[in-house]
């Protein structure tokens, strides 16, 4: 699977208490990777990545979101989960192998069909073989051949994941990816709605270059554009509209944050877009630490500068630095989408930022580097090397047992951007004890 595919999503859905969660569960098996901690997700684990055979894929349990009530009404299932399903590249439909089907069964299996993505029942509890004998009447349902599992004690699971997996793309390895002569750089623009993000994504792949293709977003609000440069592919992906308030359930917006947090994943480089006229907010703060969390570069974009009047660059960068000091490695950028002012420097930071974070530097130079070190500290550094890229990774082996100290840590993150470059990029430092 080349990098700049998005991950296919599998949705679970189903009535309450027909194990839509425990299925989750095995499915993602020990790779349970919760997006964010946000309340609510994490207790709620509505999304992972899984891995089978090589290929990757988004999993979405809607089980956590929706009530747990059995009168719930087969359309507000629906109505609740539809964020999900829009993104679905399957469809999962859990029941109850060991009842019979209800009217809701039915109703909510006529609501899925007409959605025409690949939709596969799974008759769930079917843990001997004596209940295998229950699934014909699940034909009924007019939704293909049923799949008989048992969550609880992962049976049937390797069918059923060789089925719906089959069309998935297979994971590259990075280095695969490398070698070609084309680089590719995936960016996420995100930000709070009504900061210009649809108008950035418009003047960033504006009609002066060749638009490759207009790739159908994965959200029914995220649009994709891929440009190229000489020989750079710059794939944009816009979390346009993403929290719509007043017009969102908990569910979607749960999802909202999910999808943002999934598409900063993809990307190699972040552009947080910050509105000049309201400056910065809360939000943004909050935004911007997906970005850091994930370890991607990140690039500091305020839009909307031509109607910022009578506002320095520099007292307005001053407040930005102080209010996201996290982000002190980030470039502030100043632009204005709607007039295309600022985008040729956005574009050349971008590639900037991703050759930052895509930096090797050799254990021979590191040494050197170490060499010239003099911290007023008990610990001693001995050498260090480079472990990963995207973001810089460095093992640092000391004499103590312990992490550095955070200002120790913090000094030698500056040192090694002094001496280094890594502009845009976070830098991550492991401590080993030689």
């Amino acid at each position: 699977m080349t990098g700049d595919e998005a991950l296919p999503t599998v949705v679970i859905v189903g009535r309450p208490n027909v194990g839509k969660s425990t299925l989750f569960n095995a499915i993602l098996g020990n790779r349970r990777s919760i997006v964010g901690d946000e309340p609510g997700i994490t207790r709620d684990r509505i999304y992972g990545e899984a891995a089978y055979r090589g290929k990757r894929f988004g999993l979405i349990d809607t089980g956590g979101i929706i009530p747990h009530d059995d009168e719930l009404i087969p359309a507000e299932i629906l109505k609740q989960a539809r964020v999900a399903l829009e993104t679905a590249a399957h469809i999962l439909y859990v029941i109850d192998g060991r009842t019979e089907i209800t009217a809701a069964d039915r109703d909510l299996a006529k609501l899925l069909r007409p959605l025409s993505k690949p939709l596969t029942l799974v008759v769930n509890k079917i843990d001997a073989k004596v209940r295998e004998n229950l699934v014909p009447e699940f034909y009924g349902l007019g939704l293909g051949d049923p799949f008989a599992v048992s969550a609880e004690h992962k049976l049937g699971l390797d069918e059923l994941l060789d089925y719906v997996t089959e069309p998935f793309p297979k994971e590259a390895s990075e280095a695969e990816e490398e070698t070609e002569d084309q680089r590719r750089i995936k960016v996420a623009i995100i930000g709070r709605p009504n900061v210009g993000k649809s108008t950035m994504l418009n003047a960033l792949v504006g009609s002066e270059r060749a638009i490759v293709s207009p790739v159908a977003g994965t959200t029914r609000d995220a649009v994709d554009e891929t440009i190229e440069e000489g020989n750079t592919t710059f794939r944009f992906v816009d979390t346009a509209g993403i929290r719509r308030k007043g017009k969102t359930t908990e569910m979607t917006e749960k999802l909202s944050v999910v999808m943002a947090r999934r598409n900063i994943r993809m990307a190699n480089v972040v552009l947080l877009i910050i509105d000049a006229t309201e400056g910065v907010v809360g939000s943004d703060a909050t935004i911007a630490g997906y970005g850091h969390e994930e370890g991607r570069a990140v690039i500091l974009v305020v839009n909307k500068w031509d109607a910022a009047e009578g506002k320095s660059k520099r007292a307005f960068t001053e407040t930005v630095r102080d209010q996201l000091k996290f982000l002190d490695y980030a470039p502030v950028l100043f632009a204005s989408a709607k007039n295309g002012e600022g985008i040729r420097r956005i574009m050349s930071t971008i590639r900037r930022s991703f050759e930052a974070a895509s930096k090797r530097i050799t254990t021979g130079e590191l040494n050197r580097f170490v060499e010239t070190l003099n911290f007023e500290s008990d610990i001693r550094i001995y050498y260090m090397t480079q472990a990963s890229i995207r973001p810089p990774t460095f093992v640092v082996f000391t004499d103590k047992a312990d992490k550095m100290h955070f200002s120790i840590e913090r000094a030698l993150v500056n040192r090694l951007r002094e001496r280094f470059g890594f502009e845009g990029t976070p830098i991550v430092i492991k401590t080993k004890r030689r």
